[in-house]
């Protein structure tokens, strides 16, 4: 009887390996088309994962080593010519938008003040109202940095969502296929159903190998940039604060 039923699996073309690569080259065309396509999400997911590890330890090293110089240094004037060294830290590039937009509002109010009584009160309000574009100078560097945090991210929010769908199409067209073969025959036992299945089957699994690490890394990574982001607000608000405090007349 068992011969019986492995004659019959071999003439449908559903003979059964029972190894992973037998029944991946035994499956249909498309479902090999969808392990391809997943397979590249995959490799392209991990090098993401791996390059953004990289990059957001960097950041955070040199993040932690500006902000010890920031600390130390007694003049922005100072401060600013070793920020430069910190080509990766994100509060380092902050710092040096807000400093640049210092230094031309600064060059403004002089010009302003040339053949002016220093009490007329124009300086002052021209100083005052100088915070913003400071502000906004500081809110578009962080927004700019965290764009760049953030880059690449996007793909392993598509892959999570994505993949368990595709690999699910895939399932489902390797049984169509199978449920079709077995019509044209007239012959269901399980021999003949399972090799056809198994091989389906494969394509839900890889999607879901696919997906299940881009989504932890992915809310892992975005966890990361909105706690970058946030030091980069907190430090624009103090280096806001000293601006107003020693640049700014009252």
């Amino acid at each position: 009887m068992n011969d019986i039923a492995f004659i019959t699996v071999g003439a449908m073309g559903g003979q059964f390996h029972g190894s992973l690569l037998s029944m991946i080259l035994d499956a249909g065309a498309m479902v090999q088309f969808v392990l391809l396509l997943l397979l590249f999400f995959s490799i392209v997911s991990w090098a993401i994962i791996l390059m953004k590890f990289k990059v957001l330890k960097k950041v955070k090293k040199e993040n932690d080593a500006f902000l010890e110089a920031y600390m130390k240094g007694n003049k922005l004037s100072e401060i600013f010519p070793e920020s430069k060294k910190f080509q990766y830290s994100t509060i380092a590039e902050v710092f040096r938008s807000g400093y640049t937009e210092l230094i031309k509002v600064t060059k403004v109010i002089r010009e302003s003040l040339t053949g002016k009584a220093a009490d007329s009160g124009d300086g002052i309000s021209v100083e005052m109202n100088s915070i913003d574009n400071i502000e906004r100078a500081l809110n578009r560097a962080r927004d700019s940095e965290s764009t760049k945090l953030e880059s690449t991210l996007g793909f392993l929010a598509t892959t999570g969502s994505a993949s368990p769908f595709i690999g699910l199409f895939g399932t489902v067209w390797g049984i169509m296929d199978t449920f079709k073969g077995i019509g044209a025959r007239g012959a269901a036992t399980l021999a003949i159903v399972a090799p056809g299945i198994s091989e389906a089957l494969i394509a839900t699994a890889a999607g879901l190998a696919a997906a299940i690490p881009a989504v932890i890394f992915y809310n892992y990574y975005i966890n990361r940039v909105k706690t970058m982001t946030q030091e980069m607000d907190n430090f624009s608000s103090e280096l806001l604060n000293i601006i107003e405090r020693y640049y700014v007349r009252k």
